[in-house]
């Protein structure tokens, strides 16, 4: 059961770095990943990531769970991107 959730929430947690990494103000690399096939990847990896939820939680937690850390994921990568940028600058 803790493999199911927690492997769903790497998945998600690697799709949502996957649709982070197309976008081209993303700071952590020098270029941004060639935007649709990243986002077809990210998009995937969510969609496993809520299968694997699913496998554990009921569907509408499930969803509310991976909603949830996607709204962590997308608030904090921008943030720890610009954080190693500055630390890498010096």
């Amino acid at each position: 059961m803790l493999a199911w959730l927690l492997s769903g929430l790497l998945l998600a947690l690697a799709g949502s770095f996957a649709i982070h990494l197309a976008s081209p103000h993303q700071r952590w690399r020098a270029s941004a990943l060639a935007a649709r096939p990243a986002r077809l990847a990210g998009a995937a990896l969510l969609v496993a990531a809520l299968i694997a939820l699913g496998q554990t939680l009921h569907s509408v937690v499930a969803i509310f769970v991976l909603l949830t850390w996607l709204m962590l994921a997308f608030v904090l990568l921008p943030y720890l991107g610009a954080l190693i940028a500055r630390k890498e600058s010096r």
